[in-house]
């Protein structure tokens, strides 16, 4: 036993049964159990890695300002541009520079795994090639769906199991009533937020020192000396 610690020391961390069993093989059988071992622990550090590189690339929480990271990409947007963002949440993902402002804003609230996820399975169902079909749903899987995934989206566990039963064999639907619940929870929660936000709002040009404001109403609420709501004709 002690020329097996000598050749492979990880049999000194071993349990007492552990270390009895492996007692009991021959050489080759050591060798090649030790070799299985070895070949397992490899593979969950790769997988670990591809996780580790994917969310590297997506961003992550820390350090997260609203002002970040758009000031850049917001100077090509023109306030017109923005405003049409207002008019559905449809219009907004029809724009590139839509998604990319609205993925910002999702950051600040540490919910941008909404609009990833939904990113990927809108490519997942452009996919032709079987052989990438099941690449990607496997992918999709093990970053937003299954428990502890390093992006798991919201979704209840029913519709989480039928995933799971069909991700060995994927078709084109089998994300689509995940990916609708994902879409409703941005549209009816986190848009109507977004509309309000200062990254949103300095696009437009409604909010900051000395910027131009820009009112899609005709009419805007005042309150005069009784403390009484009233109205009167908006500027343009």
């Amino acid at each position: 036993m002690e020329t097996l610690l000598f050749l492979f020391p990880q049999f000194n961390y071993m349990a007492p049964k552990e270390e009895a069993y492996f007692r009991m093989l021959g050489p080759e059988e050591l060798q090649a159990a030790t070799m299985k071992d070895d070949s397992s622990r490899q593979k969950d550090k790769e997988r670990k890695s591809r996780l580790s590189l994917f969310l590297t690339k997506s961003g992550s929480h820390e350090n997260v300002s609203p002002h970040k990271k758009t000031d850049s990409a917001s100077s090509n947007i023109s306030p017109e541009a923005a405003l049409q963002w207002s008019d559905s949440f449809e219009e907004l993902l029809k724009h590139s520079d839509g998604i990319q402002t609205f993925s910002q804003f999702l950051r600040t609230e540490f919910s941008e795994e909404n609009i990833e996820f939904w990113l990927a399975c809108e490519e997942y169902k452009s996919i032709d090639s079987e052989t990438k079909l099941l690449s990607k749903a496997k992918y999709i899987y093990t970053v937003f769906i299954e428990s502890e995934a390093p992006k798991e989206v919201n979704i209840d566990y029913n519709t989480k199991m039928e995933i799971q039963k069909t991700v060995a064999r994927p078709t084109k639907s089998c994300f689509e009533a995940a990916q609708m619940k994902v879409y409703s929870l941005m549209k009816k929660d986190s848009y109507p937020r977004f509309l309000h936000s200062d990254i949103y709002l300095r696009l437009t040009r409604r909010k900051g020192p000395g910027a131009a404001m820009f009112r899609r109403r005709s009419r805007s609420c005042v309150f005069n000396e009784r403390g009484e709501a009233t109205s009167e004709p908006a500027a343009w």
